[in-house]
């Protein structure tokens, strides 16, 4: 029996671009256009309203991101529900193979800051750095650290992260920690890569910063960039 090629629809669902076998080809048809790889990164740490995504994913348009959203909800990677009461209202989130995604975003993360081109001085939302931070993190540096808990205000988005045994949970929400970091997503990259100090973020006003101050400074040791790839 000869199989019906498939084919890409006007609203964005999988399809078949390279025929070929290789996962590889077939990862690069669901995730591989404009947008599609960050809406995933958006949603890593739970549901999301359609306007949230637009709002963090700057430069998308709506007609875009609904095509997109359209495409990863058909190849079930992720799907749309209803919260409840009182907030009543419709959120996108990854299915729980969609989340298994992020060992591989994290690989091409590791692999790309690699190049001569990465600029971690550009803007990033806060789901962003803190892929980031689960990405880049030193784990075995950080089974030093007690089990604690860190908490990262970006405006009115709460994300609570909890430390143990070198690994680093987050989830948007809200919660008692340790340690709680005021800032921006920008602010906070450049105090953990490029080593800003916090002394000097908090007189620019761009951090607040409220808990244990011995474990901020132990936390911002725990991250580095990799050394960047050599030239043949």
């Amino acid at each position: 029996m000869k199989l019906e090629k498939i084919t890409k629809t006007s609203k964005g669902r999988a399809g078949r671009w390279y025929e070929d076998a290789c996962g590889t080809a077939l990862g690069l048809e669901l995730v591989g256009e404009r947008w599609a790889l960050l809406i995933l990164r958006e949603l890593m740490f739970g549901p999301r309203r359609f306007g949230e995504l637009k709002a963090d994913l700057v430069g998308i348009s709506a007609n875009v991101l609904t095509q997109r959203l359209e495409g990863l909800e058909a190849a079930g990677i992720l799907h749309r529900r209803r919260l409840p009461p009182p907030a009543a209202a419709p959120v996108y989130e990854l299915t729980p193979w969609g989340c298994e995604a992020e060992p591989a975003i994290q690989a091409l993360g590791r692999w790309a800051v690699r190049s001569p081109r990465h600029d971690p001085t550009l803007p990033l939302s806060a789901a962003a750095i803190m892929l980031s931070l689960r990405t880049m993190m030193n784990g075995e540096a950080s089974r030093a650290l007690p089990p604690c808990r860190i908490a990262f205000q970006f405006g009115e988005v709460l994300f609570l992260a909890r430390l143990e045994a070198g690994h680093l949970a987050i989830r948007r929400e809200a919660g008692e920690a340790d340690l709680l970091w005021r800032t921006d997503p920008t602010t906070l990259a450049a105090l953990v890569y490029r080593k800003r100090p916090i002394e000097d973020a908090e007189a620019a006003g761009q951090l607040a910063l409220r808990g244990d101050r011995a474990l901020a400074r132990r936390f911002i040791d725990l991250f580095e960039l990799p050394e960047k790839a050599g030239r043949p």
